[in-house]
């Protein structure tokens, strides 16, 4: 693939160019996400609910780690390409590749050592633990396959393979969707039919990546012949890698966090905030695909030095991811009561679960400002920013305002404390961005 799209093309249709497949992929993405809950919900079980709901923060781990491989690397690369230095690019798209599988394979061992410690500490309890623990379980065997997954379907798109990052994505939830009722309704497998579902559908993403990059990519390889990387190359992975699958892992944090201090209110309260974060799933992977999808066209202007370029993709990015953010919140507020009832008509799971809706899109449009100056830091190299973002919306900041919220308001203090977070954290995102990024571009 040309260049022109990276340097000549006009704003506007470069970024959707980009953006749109990725978005599309997170909404697939959501809607297997979604579909999981849906037929665990269709059980009629609470605890059944609330156990999916207390082992999802594990699934979110695994995109976190494969985040490392997956925006660390493509971060590097796309700087790379833009510099011309197209088989440097090669050889980190191996490592990143072969990276991604033994940090899988190394996490499913660890993982399933310590099972017991684990469950305990997401807040399994005697009437969730058995579910948690089927969830777990299986997701944990496949986490090889999952992590994986999240790597070349970010590398492809530096070098312009949008559609088919996505299409990779999207076969692997279509696959995911048709083995969910068959394994948890046919086959009788609950839980751990969902997580199963999962695993399977990663791998169909999986082989269909291997696929593409061995017949159609150009620029990046998983052949390991000859392979080398320097340590300060490593270094510069690692060091947008780890902030980027810091901000997942924080989510995880974030959702155990919450479901921890609402089990005081019952389990009814977890089985509701589960529901709720699928919901909410809409907005939030709508605005990461538009943010992070841009990734390899601002981290190609940045690397090729086109300051004016790059100033204008920014100034574009900000604005319309406010936008979306603004209108995604108010369709889903509108529409919140008949969304629940949609995954369990129960009263007292729809009277709960409305108002925390509303209350988590209350900060979408600060989300919108963080996602992008996240990926801003990201695609320039800027690790330190990167990492103070990523350790701010759902973990330092996150923690201390929900231990304080639900110490002074308590419940509501709880299911509250997601939107102040975003505030503040938008504020110190706003803050960074000034002091870095557009300095330089000015």
């Amino acid at each position: 693939m040309g260049n022109d799209l990276f340097e000549k093309a006009p704003i506007p249709k470069a970024y959707f160019s980009f953006a749109l497949p990725v978005v599309f992929s997170m909404v697939i993405s959501l809607v297997y996400n979604m579909a999981d809950t849906y037929f665990i919900a269709a059980t009629g079980n609470t605890n059944l609910v609330a156990g999916v709901s207390l082992g999802a923060p594990i699934f979110t781990l695994m995109i976190a780690l494969g985040d490392i491989f997956g925006l660390g690397g493509s971060s590097v690369i796309s700087r790379l390409f833009g510099k011309k230095m197209d088989e440097d690019g090669k050889r980190l798209s191996v490592f990143c590749f072969y990276g991604a599988i033994v940090c899988g394979i190394v996490v499913a061992v660890l993982m399933m050592l310590f099972r017991a410690p684990i469950l305990t500490l997401l807040g399994a309890k005697a009437d969730t633990v058995q579910y948690a623990s089927d969830y777990y379980t299986w997701l944990v065997i496949g986490a090889p396959f999952i992590i994986l997954s999240f790597t070349p379907s970010n590398l492809l798109r530096t070098e312009g393979f949008s559609v088919a990052s996505m299409t990779g994505t999207v076969l692997g939830s279509v696959i995911n969707i048709i083995l969910d009722p068959i394994f948890i309704f046919v086959l009788g497998m609950g839980a751990a039919g969902a997580a199963i579902a999962t695993v399977i559908g990663n791998i169909g993403a999986d082989l269909f990546f291997v696929f593409f990059l061995l017949t159609k990519s150009k620029r990046l390889s998983i052949n390991p012949k000859g392979f080398f990387i320097s340590k300060r190359e490593l270094g510069d992975i690692f060091a947008i890698g780890i902030p980027a699958s810091v901000t997942n892992f924080m989510q995880s944090l974030g959702i155990a966090l919450t479901n921890r201090f609402l089990l005081v209110y019952g389990t009814d309260k977890v089985a509701s905030m589960g529901i709720v974060m699928k919901i909410n799933m809409i907005a939030m992977l709508i605005l990461v695909g538009f943010a992070f999808g841009s990734q390899p066209l601002i981290g190609y202007n940045y690397g090729a030095g086109n300051k004016k370029r790059l100033k204008a993709i920014l100034a574009f990015s900000y604005k319309f991811e406010c936008a979306m953010g603004a209108v995604l919140a108010l369709i889903l507020c509108v529409f919140a009561k008949p969304l629940i009832s949609m995954f369990m008509n129960q009263e007292s799971i729809v009277n709960a679960g409305v108002p925390m809706l509303r209350l988590q899109l209350a900060g979408a449009v600060f989300t919108a400002v963080t996602l992008v100056s996240t990926c801003t830091f990201q695609s320039a190299g800027k690790a330190l920013n990167a990492f103070l973002l990523s350790v701010s919306r759902q973990g330092v900041i996150f923690a201390v305002v929900i231990f304080i919220l639900s110490k002074t308001v308590g419940y509501y203090g709880v299911v509250s404390a997601q939107p102040v977070s975003d505030f503040l954290t938008a504020v110190l995102a706003v803050i960074l961005v000034r002091r870095s990024v557009y300095r330089e571009i000015r």
